[in-house]
């Protein structure tokens, strides 16, 4: 007579599953990517013009498709980047190759002339001379370019120096009137320093580049 083969009880197989997988949900570590910490502005209405800017107030900044980095045309290298922009907005010896700058007296001044006065930039303009001083204030702006085929690290790296550029120029500011970095000033005060160093650059489209 043939032996029995004895069952195998597999009712408890579905529940010790579960919890194997409920245990590797809890221990596994999940990769997440990471965003870039940036405010976008504003939409632009669609009957607005693009404003009137001087060619010296324009910083441009490209990356071509082999990665190699050009400012105003000439090439250059990434840690050479931060120092030219700071130059770029600050323009202490008034060079005619580098933006414009004004006293914050003057723009007041410009600003209350005009027909209709902007009333929010006068409110400003006072505020800034109240608690800063009667600084200058840069009209420049930095254009950056890059190539379809720009590898998205490097485009990175680049726009983190224009930004580090401009952090550096509100740090200093801040320092030097309120005698603490800009994080560690009121809303305010970041305000206020915010006015005279905006973000001011201009991202354009991928296209073909090539430089020198």
């Amino acid at each position: 007579m043939a032996r029995k083969i004895p069952e195998i009880n597999a009712a408890s197989m579905a529940d010790i599953a579960f919890m194997l997988l409920i245990f590797f949900l809890v221990t596994t570590t999940m990769s997440v990517d990471m965003g870039i910490n940036r405010k976008l502005p504003p939409p632009v209405p669609p009957d607005a013009k693009p404003p009137k800017v001087k060619e010296r107030n324009v910083l441009v900044v490209l990356i071509n498709k082999d990665n190699k980095l050009a400012i105003e045309g000439d090439p250059a290298d990434v840690s050479t980047l931060r120092d030219r922009v700071k130059e770029f907005f600050l323009n202490p010896n008034n060079d005619p190759n580098l933006s414009e700058t004004f006293y914050i007296s003057d723009l007041l001044k410009e600003e209350m002339n005009k027909p209709k006065p902007d009333q929010d930039k006068i409110r400003k303009y006072r505020d800034i001379l109240d608690e800063i001083g009667d600084v200058k204030k840069s009209k420049g702006v930095v254009s950056l370019q890059n190539d379809r085929g720009t590898l998205y690290g490097k485009y990175i790296e680049v726009q983190n120096e224009i930004v580090g550029a401009i952090n550096d120029l509100r740090n200093q500011l801040a320092k030097d009137t309120w005698g603490k970095p800009y994080d560690d000033l009121t809303k305010e005060q970041q305000k206020l320093i915010r006015e005279i160093y905006p973000f001011s650059i201009s991202e354009a489209e991928p296209r073909s580049i090539k430089t020198k």
